[in-house]
């Protein structure tokens, strides 16, 4: 996925988080629910967890330098990882401290009809940006179900977008839900549950996101489909005719690091040598577009040397 189709979903979800919070604290300020403020945090932490994205989009776009001479596209690592500890601090901690307080403290709801309008026509702006999140991500998806793309996406910006988008949604309904049995059982205990509700499951998104984020930061490899096809194409059988050694990782999204020995039929002339890892080289590209840096290092295989292969 390009930059530019992770922005498009940014912005989708920017824009629906920024309305849905505004009117979520004239809700909470109309009806006096806990649950219903709980969201207008969330909506505020996402909004900001949109601005910290495009932040670290446009960090990651600037020219490598002799301080960072692989450039800088862990920004956007970085600050998917920043979004993820946002989510967990304010989103979750203070839903659970509202919660928490409400059912020691409970208060009773005035105007709850407005709070389900207001809750409704949230859903209805979440829903969009969810359906932005997962239209941009379909090509990158493939086959892959949407846990094992979170999970094994080299992207972070949608894999964010899309669980803080399936948060909200349903952190929607647990507080559609609280102000609908408060109204009808006349009990307000249900708001201060239906709040601990939306701290427990973004507690879990956070926690979710902060492994995820955690891992592209220290650096991943290649997923397994990649290494195969770079494994593949390193070799053409006539003059390079093993991997010795293969190492990847990526510098970005849209930057993959190859570092390989690969072993030289004998008898090569030095420029059929050279030829044949530029050839190489050119294989992987076209397989593998993302890979960008590529070092290629000619060895002789030697009888009864342990290649990664034979591992």
């Amino acid at each position: 996925m390009s930059a530019g189709g992770g922005k498009k979903a940014i912005l989708a979800a920017l824009s629906a988080n920024l309305g849905i919070a505004i009117a979520k604290f004239v809700g909470a300020a109309i009806t006096g629910s806990a649950s219903m403020l709980a969201e207008g945090v969330h909506s505020v932490a996402d909004t900001g967890n949109q601005g910290l994205l495009l932040l670290g989009q446009n960090r990651a776009e600037q020219e490598a330098d002799e301080k960072h001479q692989f450039g800088y596209g862990r920004n956007r690592y970085f600050y998917s990882f920043v979004v993820a500890l946002v989510l967990f601090s304010l989103g979750a901690m203070f839903s659970l401290y509202e919660g928490i307080h409400k059912i020691q403290h409970p208060e009773e709801l005035t105007s709850p009809i407005v709070a389900i309008v207001i809750l409704v026509l949230a859903v209805g702006l979440e829903g969009f940006s969810f359906i932005t999140a997962m239209r941009e991500s379909a090509p990158l998806r493939g086959n892959l179900s949407w846990w094992r793309f979170i999970r094994n996406s080299r992207n972070p910006e949608l894999p964010v977008v899309l669980l803080e988008d399936t948060g909200a949604l349903i952190g929607l309904i647990f507080a559609l839900a609280a102000v609908l049995l408060t109204m009808f059982t006349g009990d307000p205990i249900w708001d201060g549950i239906g709040t601990l509700c939306i701290g427990a499951l973004l507690g879990a998104i956070a926690i979710v996101l902060i492994v995820e984020m955690k891992s592209l930061l220290i650096g991943e490899g290649a997923t397994p489909d990649q290494t195969r096809k770079i494994r593949e194409n390193l070799v053409d059988g006539a003059r390079i005719d093993r991997v010795i050694h293969l190492r990847t990782e990526y510098l970005g999204p849209e930057e993959l690091l190859i570092a390989a020995k690969v072993s030289i039929v004998p008898g090569l002339e030095i420029t059929d040598i050279a030829q044949a890892i530029d050839d190489a080289e050119s294989r992987v590209r076209t397989a593998v577009p993302t890979a960008k840096l590529m070092y290629i290092e000619p060895d002789l295989y030697r009888s009864g040397a342990t290649t990664e292969s034979n591992r």
